[in-house]
């Protein structure tokens, strides 16, 4: 059985995905975003070594708190990179009859993410700016890897939830919210849109690694300002 590199686990998570959930975040990232929160997640072979079975087993011990809706997420990371072990995972976690969720930035699309796709039952997909020259300076791929993502989401009938984090001066003006409605309109596995405020608890992360955070001068935005946004999605 396949061994995953994971960084850690949250038991009973409120924020990734419906209802109450075993959150795993992956080890390994592919992408370098200025916002990130988890820098300590960057490099694949960290983190603590789980077979797919011993996650599925630690995670159904909180079936009585799931509820309806609740189940299982994998997280980042980017969970993509190990795709064979969260396809194993999220098998092991049916034969408990557990919801799967992906939260993905859906930069990767060969054939063992679809093959994970497979036994998802929902994706939390992350599109970070809807200006290509922002995605290649502040992410480090383009537009396109997470739209073709989103084709393939759509193709496939997948229930999908679009995220943004929304970032003062890169991500908070209504343009940028007209265009991710535009894409949320024209793929019709998007059943939600969550709009999520950029915040730098983060930063002492990146100080004890003793790298620069980039975005360590942006400010959160205003309840008010996400609050507008949040009307015009």
């Amino acid at each position: 059985m396949t061994k995953g590199f994971i960084h850690s686990i949250q038991s009973l998570g409120t924020v990734d995905g419906p209802g109450v959930r075993f959150v795993v975040f992956t080890q390994g990232c592919n992408l370098r975003c200025g916002c990130c929160h988890n820098p300590d997640t960057w490099e694949l072979n960290k983190g603590t070594e789980y077979t797919a079975k011993e996650l599925a087993d630690k995670a159904s011990r909180f079936i009585p708190y799931f509820g309806k809706e609740g189940g299982v997420t994998v997280s980042g990371g980017e969970p993509l990179l190990q795709s064979e072990f969260c396809k194993e995972f999220f098998e092991e976690c049916k034969k408990y009859g557990l919801n799967t969720c992906l939260d993905t930035s859906g930069s990767i699309l060969d054939d063992r993410a679809k093959k994970l796709l497979e036994v998802t039952d929902r994706v939390l997909l992350d599109i970070k700016y809807t200006d290509n020259e922002k995605y290649i300076e502040h992410v480090g791929c383009t537009l396109d890897k997470p739209l073709a993502f989103l084709k393939y989401l759509d193709d496939k009938n997948i229930p999908t939830t679009l995220r943004q984090v929304i970032i003062p001066g890169l991500s908070d003006d209504e343009e940028n919210i007209k265009r991710l409605a535009k894409i949320k309109d024209d793929h019709k596995c998007v059943d939600k849109c969550e709009l999520l405020p950029f915040r730098k608890i983060c930063s002492i992360k990146y100080e004890k690694m003793g790298i620069p955070f980039k975005f360590g001068d942006i400010e959160t935005p205003s309840a008010e300002l996400m609050e507008n946004l949040k009307k015009l999605i």
